[in-house]
């Protein structure tokens, strides 16, 4: 089963370090099947996120990578899920989440 895993990371991202080890366990991530994204995963295309690093801005997900998703960025991704009842988990922990002013981390397929 292809999988994703969100979480949301208790300190900011630093500048110039790249997030590459994959380290769900250090996040609390939690896991969205990825038959759950791969049907709206070209939604995501025209929002803002991170690829590995703060150095590398880009549109959409990285979908086999790791994605730093900043607090300003995630209404428009809530906005893509709302209507999927399989991601109430990942809503939920969105909106945590923002409430705490807190950047995500994805860890893709």
């Amino acid at each position: 089963m292809a999988k994703h895993e969100f979480g949301i990371m208790q300190e900011l991202p630093r500048q110039g370090y790249r997030y590459d080890e994959y380290a769900p366990e250090r996040y609390n991530c939690i896991v969205v099947k990825d038959d759950y994204l791969e049907d709206i995963v070209q939604e995501f295309n025209n929002i803002d996120f991170y690829w590995h690093t703060l150095d590398i801005p880009g549109k959409g997900i990285a979908y086999a990578g790791i994605t730093l998703i900043p607090p300003g960025s995630m209404k428009e991704f809530l906005a893509v899920i709302e209507n999927i009842p399989e991601l109430t988990q990942l809503k939920n922990l969105m909106n945590q989440a923002l409430d705490e002013n807190k950047w995500m981390i994805h860890f893709g397929i």
